[in-house]
């Protein structure tokens, strides 16, 4: 055991405790193939979001941590595209409505891309989702349905699912209704005639001549085709087992609401004569309003969106934490990820051993490839001198930072000129449309006069952050504010217009301690709040 693999065998971060049940599924070897495979599967019915990208993450970080677990085993990882699934919901989120609804129960590869920029829908959301993965460097193979059925790739396992259709059907239909178990069959042909994938009842399925026989429903015409070469595809669930069995898949995340269907799946797999993957089933990302995320309602956010707002890095921490626990997907959550980020990248090199892995930055790197942290500011002290400046350019943010901080520039510091560039946009576009000021109590007032006089001592003076916190804990206190916690939220809100706020001290030593005097006068005359 190397010097690596013994710290993660030690280390308690989820990734490496998914890594140890695989390693105890597999007697600690590589499997017969070769290398361990790693799936993620994706569904190209609608544009990609971000609970796409977080499977592909999270996948990732579990084969880093099988890799530093289990040095001198290979691994892979496949990121599968049901881009022949047939099309059955228009997305709302997408132009060219009613070129979309001619193509609907085709498969998604034969549906025309309403952008009018691929050969197909499937081709246009299959590009977005390689486009952003390769963007974050993931080490994948694109897989894509489509070619893997008329390839062949899937031929053997075809047959091997129409020997045991009955097993197949045995399984499935105790799970369907009255209705559905009328008409169910796993296979589903795509029609010779209309092109659409047909959910049919099979008249005869003969494992030996590798062909189904069904009614097709335009002609009343009985037809039999292979099941093979892509003359048709296998149901959803069946069909995640067929991938399971065909690829001899080792381990495969799935949503909360997936559970079940993944039982079935890995019960269908053992009919068809192999073992379903080590499994990890994540809680789901909800709106603003606490509905679950679809590709078709487009409700969320998109990825673009994040990364408008937000680096990469912060993205990828979103997706460590907590997968287990439902987590609201918005706007919103954006700063705090990203001062997350940061504080996480500061703390790595003074934590030793074990505690190094369980870093979320270990686990967003990929180990070895932890950045230095950069001395600067955080994330949220951006946005709040942002506010304060009505900063339209990044310039105007320099001009103070550099004052707090000499030797930062764009240049020095990029991933600091990153998230300046990232904190004027947000608060162009969603800080400053829904600020509000308030004029202050009479109280405030005293108080604020009170604060404006004691900085008046740190003016020409090299003050610390921690001198100035200092001083507005003590006029806060002076003031009799029993919870302190009012006092900066009055401070808050008068001065810049919302309910919360940076640590004011450091603030104060960004911003600077005669702009903060000037400040505090206009919010004492209500100026902020006319």
């Amino acid at each position: 055991m190397t010097e690596l693999s013994a710290l993660a065998d030690a280390a308690r971060a989820w990734p490496f405790e998914e890594a140890k049940k695989l390693k105890k599924r597999l007697g600690g070897k590589a499997p017969a193939k070769g290398y361990v495979l790693f799936e993620t599967g994706y569904g190209p019915s609608g544009l990609p979001h971000l609970g796409t990208f977080g499977e592909v993450a999270r996948t990732t970080m579990v084969k880093r941590a099988f890799e530093a677990l289990c040095p001198d085993i290979p691994t892979k990882l496949v990121a599968f595209s049901d881009d022949m699934d047939g099309f059955r919901k228009v997305p709302t989120n997408v132009p060219n409505q009613e070129l979309l609804a001619t193509a609907l129960h085709k498969p998604l590869t034969q549906v025309p891309d309403p952008f009018g920029e691929e050969s197909s829908f499937a081709a246009q959301n299959n590009r977005r989702l390689r486009s952003f993965l390769d963007g974050f460097g993931f080490d994948y193979e694109f897989k894509s349905s489509t070619e893997t059925y008329q390839s062949g790739a899937f031929d053997d396992a075809l047959i091997r699912m129409a020997e045991v259709y009955e097993d197949v059907m045995g399984i499935m239909l105790p799970t369907l209704g009255a209705e559905r178990k009328a008409t169910y069959s796993p296979f589903l042909p795509i029609s010779p005639v209309s092109g659409k994938v047909l959910q049919v009842p099979m008249l005869n399925v003969d494992a030996k001549a590798g062909t189904i026989t069904y009614i097709e429903p335009e002609t009343g015409e009985e037809i039999t085709q292979p099941v093979t070469g892509g003359a048709c595809k296998v149901q959803w669930k069946p069909d995640w087992a067929l991938r399971w069995y065909a690829l001899q898949v080792d381990y495969e995340m799935y949503g909360k609401d997936l559970i079940d269907s993944a039982k079935i799946a890995a019960r269908i797999t053992k009919a068809l004569g192999g073992r379903g993957p080590e499994g990890f089933s994540y809680e789901l990302f909800l709106d603003e309003q606490g509905q679950k995320i679809s590709k078709s309602k487009g409700n969320g956010l998109s990825i673009e969106e994040w990364l408008e707002y937000g680096p990469a890095e912060s993205l990828s921490l979103y997706m460590f934490q907590r997968p287990r626990t439902a987590k609201k997907l918005h706007f919103d959550v954006i700063p705090k990820a990203v001062d997350d980020y940061v504080t996480f990248v500061e703390k790595f090199p003074g934590e030793a051993g074990e505690k190094q892995l369980e870093n979320p930055a270990w686990h967003i790197h990929g180990g070895e490839r932890v950045p230095n942290g950069e001395e600067g500011v955080s994330f949220g002290m951006l946005l709040n001198l942002a506010s304060v400046v009505n900063a339209s350019e990044a310039s105007v943010l320099w001009a103070f930072i550099q004052r707090y901080r000499p030797a930062a520039s764009p240049e020095t510091t990029p991933f600091l000129a990153k998230l300046v560039d990232h904190a004027v946009r947000y608060y162009r576009d969603r800080v400053a449309p829904t600020k509000s000021y308030r004029a202050p109590t009479e109280a405030e007032v005293a108080a604020f006069t009170a604060l404006h006089e004691a900085l008046a001592a740190f003016e020409g003076q090299d003050a610390t952050a921690e001198d100035l916190q200092t001083a507005v804990f003590t006029v806060g206190k002076g003031a009799n504010y029993e919870n302190l916690r009012a006092w900066f939220q009055a401070l808050y809100q008068v001065l810049l217009g919302q309910d919360q706020g940076p640590r004011f001290g450091s603030f104060i030593a960004l911003y600077g301690v005669a702009e903060t005097r000037e400040l505090l006068m206009q919010g004492i005359k209500g100026e902020l709040a006319a």
